[in-house]
């Protein structure tokens, strides 16, 4: 999920309750602090649901309905303050250049998205890396009626936010029934949900010719410096 982090180990030694309040900041951090784009959201939920389904080595003690309502708060509170800070100072940024932390790219993407698909963008966002970060702060920038957002987002976040810890919740269970150890496929199962979730984003991505073209010219310089061949 994230490089050099076990959420399992983490939660042993800081113990349960800091386990969930970390991921609830990480959910919150996503879409509130436009800085949350590169965070394994659908991941890190998944995990912490199948890692509070009790069995296995390592587990958190933690009851899966109350760490649900936590984390959903989180996802509802992050969104609005995404789409606060979209209404107070969005346009102001767009006179800045690129930096590392704020790109015009994915503030166009989010929009497309919002275009393509109106007000059920708030939910549907939710599912989609980078696209769920900067969704609500172009709603804010586009002054959207906060009640039809707040209500598009709460519901979006009960999806995602519960359904994506309980179904990893669930899927700990049913591999506990069938006698399978929780510790040797969690992480095959975690490769497949980040797969899963680039994998819309890869497809876009790869079905532009020019990008594609783009790509390969980057792959083939990279490999002409690595072992210094010249044309």
């Amino acid at each position: 999920m994230i490089p050099g982090f076990d959420l399992a180990q983490f939660a042993e030694s800081a113990g349960p309750i800091a386990a969930v309040l970390l991921v609830a900041f990480i959910i919150f951090a996503e879409s509130g602090l436009l800085i949350g784009f590169f965070l394994p959201g659908d991941s890190i939920l998944f995990t912490l649901g199948i890692l509070m389904q009790g069995s296995g080595n390592f587990h958190i003690d933690f009851n899966v309905h109350l760490a649900v309502a936590i984390l959903f708060a989180a996802a509802v509170i992050g969104d609005n303050t995404g789409y606060s800070i979209g209404k107070k100072v969005g346009p102001r940024l767009f006179n800045r250049p690129d930096s590392l932390l704020f790109k015009k790219e994915n503030v166009k993407k989010a929009e497309d998205f919002y275009k393509k698909y109106g007000g059920k963008t708030i939910i549907l966002a939710r599912f989609v890396p980078i696209v769920r970060t900067f969704v609500p702060f172009v709603a804010g920038i586009a002054k959207m009626n906060h009640k039809t957002f707040f209500f598009y987002n709460a519901i979006g976040g009960a999806l995602w936010a519960g359904g994506v810890t309980y179904l990893g919740f669930f899927v700990g269970v049913f591999l506990h029934n069938i006698g399978l150890d929780v510790d040797t496929v969690i992480l095959p199962i975690i490769a497949v949900i980040i797969s899963l979730s680039v994998a819309p984003a890869i497809y876009k991505f790869l079905k532009s010719k020019q990008q594609r073209q783009a790509l390969l010219n980057a792959i083939k310089t990279q490999i002409q410096r690595l072992f210094n061949i010249k044309k």
